[in-house]
C-alpha cells in the first residue's frame, strides 16, 4: 500500500493533475475538473488515514519501549534486593528477563524511528497534495472564468434571428438599389426628352 500511495501521490503532484486541467480546456471543464479535485481529495483522505496509522504505530511503539525500559529498571531494583537476600534463583530469573528486554529494546527503538520517518513522509505527502489541490482549484476557477468571458457560440434562435435580420438587410439594400436605378432611368429619360 505504501508504494501505491507513494506512486499515486507522485503522479498527482508531478503534473498529472495539470495535464488533466490542460486537457479540460477543450472539453467540459467543470465536470472533469471537479472529478480531478475529487481524486485529489480521495488521495488526501487516504494519506490522512495512513498518517493516523503511522502516528498510532509510533505512539504504541514508544509506549512499549517506555514500558520495557521501566520494567528493566524495576528488575534492576529487584535484582539488588535478591542479591541482598542471596537468592540466586530470583537473580537468574530477573537477569534472564532483563536480557529478553534488552533484546527487544533495539527493535522497539527502530520501530519508533521507522514510524517517525513514515509520519514525516506522510506529512510531506499531505502538504504536497493539499498544495496541488489548491493549485488545481485555482486553475479550474481561472479556466471557468476565462470560458465565461469568452464569446459563446450563438443559439439556434439567435442564428434564426440573425438570418432574418440579414435577409431584411438584403431586401432593404435591394430596394435602395431599385430606387437608385429607377432614379437613374428617370433622369436619363428626361435627358433624352430635352435633348
Amino acid at each position: 500500500m505504501a508504494d501505491t500511495l507513494r506512486a499515486r501521490v507522485g503522479r498527482i503532484v508531478s503534473g498529472g493533475a495539470h495535464a488533466l486541467i490542460d486537457a479540460l480546456e477543450e472539453v467540459m471543464p467543470d465536470a472533469l475538473g471537479q472529478q480531478a479535485l475529487r481524486e485529489v481529495d480521495q488521495a488526501i483522505d487516504e494519506v490522512r488515514a495512513e498518517l493516523g496509522r503511522a502516528i498510532a504505530a509510533r505512539h504504541l511503539s514508544a509506549k512499549r519501549l517506555t514500558e520495557q525500559s521501566s520494567r528493566h529498571d524495576d528488575l534492576s531494583a529487584q535484582i539488588e534486593l535478591a542479591l541482598s537476600q542471596d537468592r540466586e534463583d530470583l537473580i537468574r530469573a530477573a537477569l534472564e528477563h532483563q536480557l529478553d528486554i534488552e533484546a527487544q529494546v533495539p527493535v522497539l527503538e527502530t520501530a519508533v524511528a521507522d514510524a517517525a520517518q513514515r509520519q514525516a513522509e506522510l506529512e510531506g505527502y499531505l502538504a504536497a497534495l493539499q498544495a496541488t489541490r489548491r493549485e488545481m482549484a485555482e486553475d479550474l476557477t481561472d479556466l471557468t472564468a476565462a470560458r465565461a468571458k469568452a464569446p459563446q457560440p450563438p443559439t439556434d434562435a439567435e442564428l434564426a434571428r440573425g438570418a432574418k435580420l440579414s435577409e431584411l438587410e438584403r431586401l432593404a439594400r435591394g430596394h435602395r438599389v431599385d430606387e437608385r436605378l429607377a432614379a437613374l432611368r428617370a433622369a436619363r429619360s428626361q435627358d433624352l426628352k430635352r435633348g
